[in-house]
């Protein structure tokens, strides 16, 4: 069981959360009637069925039925626990945690996660005090200066130099106190059979931030043709490549304003735009593009445009990087750089008006697929023409009618096929035909569910019960006596009225614990619906439910009634008179619904 002071600790957070600039960090929304919608970032859907309502403090798609409040919110897309996502929270609200609620293991991993930070900033100092300030760094200062990177950026970026020398910063840092398991684990050295050397030497250091501008490792390019050409820090407690975007921290202004990011393969890449003046650009550190970066830009824009290098191995992760954007609701173009060369060359050569200009030629994701396909496949053939048709029918499929029929006007250009062909293959074409690379990365599928009124007064009267516990206990005492037409129903009003009895205040985070996640996602539909006036009052919904409770009562002791009375037991008229009973009761309360209907 929780203690106060971490009781305390997580209504402070709620507290000072609002829901609705939580997700929309992470979803575009838009007001209506209301309240907040957007496109669920939990499945794949064209039709916003995602709500968010700031008043209430909950959210709840209709379409796949994800709800809860904003712990919930932020456990679900950042894909981490509860209580993780309550820490992450009172982390951005600058909220301190009860110390005393931690183990040994988290105050010691936390300790160590501050070591770390700091020697990465010292670590960065130096290596920028090496390239600005001391001898060893004038080859560094030749080589940004060729890539027309002057001082501005050198300083904007904290941009940096690792001598020739295998011990430069293991040295200085012991002698500061650093020790050297700490230097290992940050992987600023590395440890070999004769000794403990620094890891970056002879680079130029590139300083990696997090989201939010703390230094969490460093990349470095090697002066001449050493090899490997380009390194980055290995993986550590703070750094993770998969969750990591180079440049995010300065660029996430700049992206807002231009409602887009340009995505590219390196730093280098990313520093030669930003100088150039084109600010609303990031890297994924040559690694492929993950799910995870994809959710960090989807907080600051809907339009991901990738410009990823020109030449055949820069194409195939373009068409790798586009199948993790499907299904998430972003809409992604690609840059196609000419001339066959990658964004820091064009830049250099034409500066940052035309690559601006090249920008706004970028392509859909089904011309750049139509284009990839037509270089990839020999279309003099007639197997080159089945396999280019074949390998775009997903694309075909996915698109919508005006997009699709410009597609089969080229294709049938291209390939010297009959659009009826075209469109009987389209029509013909399965989601099970669909090659690896296109399907969908879909976290939850959209339920069809059946909803009348019944379900409706029951979420009416959680609604009405959540705002005051004292209605579910006189509802649990108006139909306690059978079990509830919904059960889940059932569930969530006695525990309301439980805390009702006890003097317990209601708490999102407990009723989940306790009930579930099915039952705290109903509750967020409860408290999402609106439910038309006629049907809303609490006499209407009791009256409903107790109706659905009775007509179901009364069909059991007729069905055994009869069964009995089939078998010869002469206990068939004890349920027959039962049932009629209950037929009577069900009879008054029609009745009065009659006299009010007409009184009313």
């Amino acid at each position: 069981m929780r203690s106060a002071e971490m009781d305390a600790f997580v209504a402070r957070v709620r507290d000072a959360s609002d829901i609705l600039s939580v997700v929309a960090s992470y979803v575009p929304l838009k007001r209506k009637s209301g309240r907040y919608w957007g496109c669920c970032p939990f499945h794949s859907e064209k039709t916003p069925s995602f709500s968010v309502s700031p008043e209430k403090g909950f959210f709840y798609c209709f379409g796949c039925h994800a709800g809860g409040n904003v712990f919930k919110f932020i456990s679900m897309i950042e894909n981490i626990g509860y209580f993780d996502a309550i820490r992450l929270q009172a982390e951005k609200l600058g909220i301190p945690m009860p110390d005393r609620e931690k183990s040994e293991q988290d105050l010691a991993r936390e300790r160590k996660a501050a070591d770390l930070r700091r020697m990465m900033e010292m670590a960065q100092t130096f290596f920028h005090n090496c390239l600005v300030k001391t001898r060893y760094g004038a080859a560094g200062l030749q080589y940004f200066a060729g890539r027309g990177i002057g001082a501005g950026i050198i300083e904007e970026f904290g941009l940096g130099f690792a001598p020739d020398a295998p011990g430069k910063l293991r040295d200085a840092f012991l002698k500061r106190g650093v020790s050297e398991q700490l230097l290992l684990e940050g992987g600023l050295v590395t440890e070999r059979p004769n000794g403990v050397y620094d890891k970056f030497r002879n680079r130029v250091m590139i300083p990696i931030a997090d989201d939010r501008g703390r230094v969490v490792g460093f990349g470095g390019r090697v002066m001449g043709d050493g090899q490997p050409k380009y390194l980055n820090s290995p993986e550590t407690m703070l750094f993770n490549k998969r969750k990591l975007l180079f440049g995010l921290d300065r660029a996430k202004k700049a992206i807002r304003e231009a409602g887009r990011v340009i995505l590219v393969e390196g730093y280098m890449d990313a520093i030669s735009l930003s100088a150039a003046g084109v600010k609303n650009v990031v890297a994924s550190l040559g690694t492929a593009f993950t799910a995870e970066q994809c959710r960090l830009l989807l907080r600051y824009t809907e339009e991901i445009c990738f410009c990823y290098d020109s030449d055949e191995a820069g194409q195939r992760a373009t068409m790798r990087a586009l199948s993790i954007v499907s299904g998430t609701g972003a809409r992604a173009r690609v840059l196609v750089v000419p001339d066959g060369k990658d964004p820091d060359e064009y830049v250099r050569k034409h500066g940052g008006d035309a690559f601006r200009e090249l920008a706004k030629q970028a392509l859909s994701i089904g011309d750049f697929h139509l284009d990839y396909t037509f270089r990839l496949h020999d279309l003099r053939t007639l197997d080159g023409k089945n396999k280019a048709l074949k390998t775009l029918l997903p694309v075909l499929k996915a698109s919508g009618p005006v997009e699709r029929n410009a597609y089969i006007r080229r294709l049938q250009s291209m390939l010297c096929i009959d659009e009826g062909i075209i469109r009987q293959e389209i029509a013909m074409y399965h989601d099970d035909g669909v090659q690896e690379e296109y399907r969908p990365r879909v976290e939850r599928q959209a339920v069809r569910t059946v909803d009348n009124a019944v379900r409706r007064a029951g979420r009416a009267l959680l609604r009405m019960a959540w705002r005051d516990p004292g209605v579910a206990v006189m509802v649990v005492a108006e139909l306690g006596g059978e079990p509830f037409p919904y059960l889940l129903h059932e569930k969530l009003l006695r525990y309301i009225a439980d805390c009702a009895e006890t003097g317990v205040s209601l708490s999102e985070e407990e009723l989940a614990q306790k009930l579930g996640v099915e039952a705290e996602e109903e509750l967020s539909h409860a408290l999402i619906e609106e439910t038309p006036e006629k049907e809303g009052s609490y006499e209407t919904c009791v009256r409903v439910l107790l109706l659905a409770q009775l007509k179901k009562a009364f069909e059991e002791h007729r069905l055994r009634a009869d069964s009995m009375e089939r078998e010869g037991n002469s206990n068939f008229l004890q349920e027959l008179t039962k049932s009629q009973r209950i037929k009577q009761r069900i009879d008054e309360l029609h009745q009065q619904v009659e006299v009010k209907e007409t009184n009313g």
